[in-house]
């Protein structure tokens, strides 16, 4: 079966599509990608939203992608037409043109979260706004033969109409996130956390919480910038044990979080907080650390006692967790080996993407 993946997506940004690309490939799909990233991420079109002024440079660059799509699509016809169409992530605009360019193959969007629930989470709320997005989610879900979710609870959240087209295929971690993992006898608690600083994230409870610990043997690493960055750096204060680092190519972000002993997942308590399990909690068990999160549903059941839970929006309780595991080695030791393991069994790309191998292969198309 031939199977494309397209669109705009950034596969650097986000690694999601690499993911269901190996998992395809090592379940024996031929395998090609058709790709020009937009270069315009989350928060990129999360600033239309705010500075409307913004969105004729964003359809021009959407416009100048979609042509170079075009023009290789054409080049596809015949022998190379595609089967299956996967769009990317954030493929909201772009699921439209594939459903277009490929009218008989099954389109396969890569949904995870809706464009309205992304501006809910970065606090753009208005009536009119949200309304538009709706209208695009309707648009873009209306477009695929199968709606990819990462969790059972957007599945359930997916409009009336759309659910019956969805299936469930969790983050996973690509496979330079299985590295091997820093062995340390003794020395501080070394913890890191990685992302955009949005609400979601709960950047700020993790600040608080390092405030907490205040002198205790930990020294953690947080990497990313975002809305919620100044605020996180404001709850931390100046702790001489917290390094802040704007970037890290995603190259080498693997390498940095095996160099630590516990990975930080999401502490946000909003709606959206509450359904995902994030992308680092796959990426930081991949790479054999302990990890913390907050106690979800959704992380629950993708982690059980392999991780450390703890509620979601409360930085004693991170605290409490972290200063824990600085002063019990062999609990820390038992925490990241159960990581690694689960990870192992269950977060590489084939094992992720065996549910939407099952729908493609029983397809009608």
């Amino acid at each position: 079966m031939r199977v494309l993946l397209f669109g705009t997506y950034d596969a650097r940004s986000h690694p999601r599509v690499g993911v269901l690309a190996q998992g395809l490939v090592r379940h024996g799909f031929d395998v090609r990608q058709l790709n020009a990233p937009l270069g315009i991420g989350t928060a990129g079109r999360v600033a239309v939203l705010r500075q409307p002024w913004r969105l004729p440079g964003f359809a021009a660059t959407l416009l100048s992608r979609w042509g170079s799509l075009c023009v290789r699509a054409w080049r596809l016809r015949g022998p190379g037409t595609p089967d299956v169409v996967v769009v990317g992530y954030l493929g909201h605009f772009d699921v439209l043109l594939a459903r277009r360019l490929f009218p008989r193959a099954t389109v396969v969007l890569d949904h995870l979260v809706g464009a309205s629930d992304t501006a809910l989470d970065r606090g753009e709320a208005g009536g009119l706004k949200q309304r538009l997005l709706r209208r695009l989610d309707h648009a873009a879900l209306s477009s695929a033969d199968v709606v990819v979710l990462d969790t059972d609870e957007h599945l359930d959240a997916l409009p009336d109409g759309h659910r019956e087209r969805g299936v469930v295929v969790a983050v996973g971690a690509p496979d330079p996130w299985f590295v091997q993992p820093a062995s340390r006898e003794d020395g501080p608690l070394r913890v890191v956390f990685f992302g955009l600083f949005t609400p979601l994230q709960g950047a700020t409870v993790v600040g608080e919480a390092l405030a907490l610990l205040g002198a205790d043997d930990v020294v953690a690493t947080m990497v990313g910038s975002g809305q919620d960055l100044a605020a996180a750096r404001a709850a931390a204060g100046d702790l001489p044990q917290v390094t802040w680092l704007d970037w890290v190519e995603s190259d080498r972000l693997p390498a940095l979080v095996a160099d630590h002993d516990v990975c930080l997942g999401i502490f946000g308590r909003g709606p959206k907080a509450l359904r995902v399990v994030p992308n680092k909690v796959f990426q930081g068990a991949a790479a054999g650390c302990a990890v913390v999160t907050s106690d979800t549903p959704p992380q629950r059941r993708a982690l059980g006692p392999a991780a450390t839970l703890v509620p979601p929006g409360d930085p004693a309780a991170l605290a409490g967790a972290l200063r824990a595991l600085a002063e019990d080695r062999t609990l820390l030791a038992a925490r990241r080996r159960a990581a690694r393991e689960l990870a192992e069994r269950a977060f590489r790309p084939e094992q992720v993407v065996a549910p939407l191998v099952r729908l493609l292969r029983g397809s009608p198309r």
